[in-house]
């Protein structure tokens, strides 16, 4: 799939384009494209309709680029054109183009993840030097946690802060 510059991009929505973002839908409410369609990989391969061009696009443009051949294939399936905006939506936001932001919105849930361990882990160094060593296991088990979600995929800690009610309200 081709790569798109963010002026480039422009132009084709103003010919017609559709933007569709393929972050997880609460990076999407918190900061987006104007018009982009949430399309977030984890929900499968993209609905994209038959809008003749559609420019997929992530936050920086990785996640994008690792997900080209599936997205090409979503779009190729719908008989589009498909485009990966180069640096995605802070490369659109760097170049001076509208981002619609909500800062209403909860922080993304993974951003909610690494500052909840990032504070346990430090707590529990913190207090195994000044309290009791026992502490220690805290930042150990937080650290166990943090390798089982990245190999296996599934992150208790997560689904434990997307219950949460800031969360729940958002959704």
């Amino acid at each position: 799939m081709k790569t798109i510059s963010p002026a480039a991009a422009r132009k084709l929505v103003a010919e017609g384009a559709v933007f569709v973002d393929i972050r997880e839908a609460d990076e999407h409410v918190r900061e987006r494209i104007p018009g982009a369609r949430s399309a977030p990989l984890s929900a499968g391969p993209p609905q994209v309709g038959k809008s003749g061009v559609v420019i997929f696009h992530c936050k920086t443009g990785s996640r994008t680029s690792v997900n080209a051949s599936s997205l090409g294939a979503a779009a190729e399936g719908a008989s589009c054109e498909a485009y990966m905006l180069e640096g995605g939506l802070q490369a659109w936001r760097a170049a001076g183009f509208p981002v619609s932001e909500n800062r209403k919105a909860p922080l993304e849930l993974m951003r909610q993840v690494q500052i909840t361990a990032g504070g346990l882990a430090l707590a529990g160094c913190i207090l195994g030097f000044a309290v009791d060593p026992a502490f220690h296991a805290v930042s150990g088990f937080i650290g166990l946690g943090l390798l089982f979600a990245g190999v296996s995929g599934w992150c208790g800690m997560a689904k434990l802060l997307a219950v949460m009610p800031w969360n729940r309200a958002a959704a």
